[in-house]
């Protein structure tokens, strides 16, 4: 079975832990309550995080979130000492990211060919959306929402061109499969202001299985005052997962509300992240 229906599964489990996290579920009582059997939700959950569903569910927790959130900010704070507004490779120098220019949004992509394609991975299906400039969006398929038309609202005057094995080259199998050293960066083009650039910087700078908190955000764009508005420039970005929104949450160490993409997702690319943290720190101290 594929990485997209067994996501299907994974969400509606972390669902039923949401909504039951005081009773604290067990494997059993989980099973139960998604309709499957507790044989099959184990097989079900290591095929697609690659570990058991006890540990995995060990990172949905807020206990994990308030642990995580105590050790991102000297991490955050010393990535970003070389300065946010300074040149350079983001996110582990795997992605770079550029703004639109004022004229260009206001253009409406006048003039522009944005090739899109719609893709399965293991969070589900996702538009990926690339202009020659980069990436300019992705978006996750959400229940009533036509993304290709969400997009065309953002580029009115673009060309749109469906070009699905262009799309999956550029984000795609780094979306779906994590991105190795070596390869050349993605690069990324994204529309916004520059207050949400600094933002979308920042979160790049976030490493995967680290959190941080919005006020953390706030304090080292230079407005330590403006969680709220942090959140509403976390709330706006365009492209998912590679600018690592889902990596801010509440200092409390909630993330329950406050995801485009929905809670359940949040979770799951939390703790998919830190899976494979844990994962990598595991092999490289054998």
């Amino acid at each position: 079975m594929d990485s997209a229906s067994n996501y299907a599964r994974i969400e509606r489990a972390i669902r039923f832990i949401e909504d039951n996290r005081l009773d604290q579920p067990g494997l059993d009582e989980i099973a139960a309550g998604i309709g499957m059997s507790p044989f099959h939700l184990q097989r079900v959950f290591t095929a697609w995080a690659g570990v058991s569903p006890k540990l995995f569910l060990r990172y949905v927790t807020l206990d994990h979130a308030r642990e995580a959130l105590m050790d991102a900010s000297p991490v955050l704070d010393a990535a970003l000492d070389v300065g946010l507004s300074g040149p350079g490779r983001l996110h582990d120098l795997f992605v770079t990211l550029e703004a639109a220019t004022p004229g260009e949004v206001g253009a409406g992509g006048r003039g522009l060919d944005i090739r899109y394609g719609l893709h399965d991975g293991p969070f589900g299906r996702f538009l990926v959306a690339a202009t020659e400039r980069g990436v300019c969006r992705i978006a996750f398929e959400q229940e009533g929402e036509d993304q290709v038309g969400v997009l065309a609202d953002a580029w009115p005057n673009a060309r749109l061109v469906e070009d699905g094995a262009r799309t999956w080259r550029i984000a795609g199998e780094a979306l779906a499969h994590g991105m190795t050293a070596g390869e050349p960066p993605i690069r990324l083009w994204a529309r916004g202001t520059n207050f949400q650039i600094k933002v979308w910087e920042a979160l790049l700078r976030v490493p995967a299985g680290r959190l941080v908190s919005y006020g953390g955000i706030a304090r080292v764009v230079g407005n330590p005052r403006a969680s709220r508005a942090v959140g509403r420039a976390v709330g706006a970005n365009p492209i998912a997962v590679l600018i690592p929104c889902h990596r801010a949450i509440r200092a409390s160490g909630r993330f329950e509300t406050g995801y485009r993409w929905g809670s359940a997702r949040k979770r799951a690319l939390i703790a998919w992240e830190a899976t494979r943290r844990e994962r990598a720190g595991a092999g490289a101290a054998a």
